[in-house]
């Protein structure tokens, strides 16, 4: 057997305890877990040091096609090296395949090509923050009311082309519904109107996690702003490409594009 428990869940909500390390979250693709560890000089996910907060808290993450093998690693205090295998679930993504799209719907025109690689290095550099924060470890609700209409993982194949994944989750509502903040943190990229996304916050919520909102209508907060959870920061739009309003909602750890349909309570936001 390898060095280390394999450990395997499938998206239920996992807390357990092993060899000293407390794991909580979801062992599979799009799953955040966060972790605890005492008495430790560092912490490591397949060989990428983790921030540690006072406590020995820390988190990571998978993404959508993540491969199902995965090493955690820390040094104590004595300078002795200990090795976690952790072993997730696979998931099956739905998949849409249409055909007879005119190609002025599947491709933007190249004299936006600028602004869309602007744009995409904007939104990067705001999800590259790696604060001390520590709201990752709170419940996440309900951002708004409304109909889920599109959901993690999914993916369309237009005249056979597969086009990127979706990786967030898709609420209908009417425009200028309210979106409230699903857990606390910091607004770290605020912008009215992007080519691909239209209105768009990001919100830090520490060690590498964030939230974004996509398709606004309106934006209620500014970058700096610290925001509670429940607090309103936005209003449901359909800005940007899209064929109808509702607000597509994201979580990433760093550059992992996670599943916020795993972590969301049913709770509304607001409902305190």
């Amino acid at each position: 057997m390898r060095k280390g428990l394999l450990l395997t869940a499938l998206a239920s909500l996992l807390s357990i305890h092993v060899n000293a390390v407390e794991l909580k979250g979801h062992l599979t693709q799009g799953g955040l877990v966060t972790g605890q560890l005492e008495n430790v000089k560092s912490v490591s996910f397949n060989g990428e040091n983790l921030k540690l907060s006072p406590k020995g808290e820390f988190v990571f993450g998978f993404g959508r096609d993540a491969d199902t093998e995965h090493t955690l690693t820390w040094v104590d205090n004595d300078g002795v090296a200990h090795e976690q295998a952790i072993v997730i679930t696979k998931r099956e993504y739905k998949i849409d395949k249409i055909t007879g799209v005119a190609k002025k719907y599947v491709s933007p025109p190249k004299e936006v090509s600028e602004r869309i690689s602007r744009e995409a290095v904007a939104v990067r550099k705001a999800r590259e923050v790696n604060s001390d924060l520590r709201y990752f470890l709170d419940p996440v609700y309900k951002p708004a009311q409304g109909r889920i209409s599109g959901v993690y993982g999914s993916q369309r194949y237009f005249n056979g082309e597969p086009r990127r994944p979706h990786f967030g989750l898709d609420i209908a509502n009417k425009t200028g519904s309210p979106v409230y903040a699903p857990v606390s943190g910091t607004v770290v990229f605020a912008e009215p109107d992007l080519y691909y996304s239209g209105g768009t916050l990001i919100l830090d919520h520490g060690h590498g996690v964030t939230s974004t909102y996509i398709h606004l209508s309106k934006l209620d907060v500014k970058v700096g702003d610290t925001i509670t959870r429940g607090d309103k920061i936005a209003e449901i739009g359909a800005t940007g490409r899209v064929t109808g309003p509702h607000l597509d909602w994201r979580f990433n750890w760093k550059n992992e594009r996670l599943d916020p349909a795993l972590m969301m309570q049913d709770t509304l936001a607001n409902e305190k």
